[in-house]
């Protein structure tokens, strides 16, 4: 077994329909350049409110990935 090195980013995903929507949009589009992701961690989740409601849900999520050698 190797030893990984791993790296992590910051990101934060939008959603206008769940906090599950927000991070699912924030890894898909990380993934469309960073290659070998592995694990996602929530770090803060927040939103707006309109009308007594929630109107849309902002997630930063950190994202670690292997390094390559």
């Amino acid at each position: 077994m190797k030893d990984h090195v791993y790296k992590l980013i910051e990101l934060t995903g939008t959603s206008t329909t769940s906090i599950e929507d927000a991070v699912n949009k924030a890894i898909s589009r990380a993934h469309k350049t960073v290659k070998k992701l592995c694990w996602f961690q929530v770090v803060e989740t927040r939103g707006s409110i309109d009308k007594g409601k929630v109107q849309h849900w902002q997630v930063t999520i950190k994202v670690g990935f292997s390094v390559e050698n």
